[in-house]
């Protein structure tokens, strides 16, 4: 069983900066994917950014290119997240999670573990 636990979540005011970090256990998590999902309250669950096994490519959603950049260390088996330029509309309950594969994907049928979340609230 693999367990995924974010962290670095919190409050921060517009135009801040914030890193999430998602600690995996387990001695495979270099062969997978990893990614970012977020979901603001009442609406559904998005993706937000992707990187591969290696950490030799990455996607991100549009609303975050430019603000975000995603990180792995595979030696520390964690994911990052490095929120800059915040914004209100990025509140949201973010999630890391493990691909099925090492293929960087967008669509969460692609992850096969979740995190439980961590809150960012960006005030403005």
């Amino acid at each position: 069983q693999v367990q995924l636990v974010e962290s670095g979540g919190g409050l921060v005011q517009a135009g801040g900066s914030l890193r999430l970090s998602c600690a995996a256990s387990g001695r495979t998590f270099s062969t997978y994917a990893m990614g970012w999902f977020r979901q603001a309250p009442g609406k559904e669950r998005e993706f937000v950014a992707a990187i591969n096994w290696s950490g030799g490519r990455t996607s991100y959603a549009d609303s975050v290119k430019g603000r975000f950049t995603i990180s792995r260390d595979n030696a520390k088996n964690t994911v990052y997240l490095q929120m800059n330029s915040l914004r209100p509309e990025d509140t949201a309950v973010y999630y890391c999670a493990r691909g099925r594969t090492g293929i960087a994907g967008a669509r969460s049928f692609e992850y096969e573990y979740w995190g439980q979340g961590t809150q960012v609230t960006v005030s403005s």
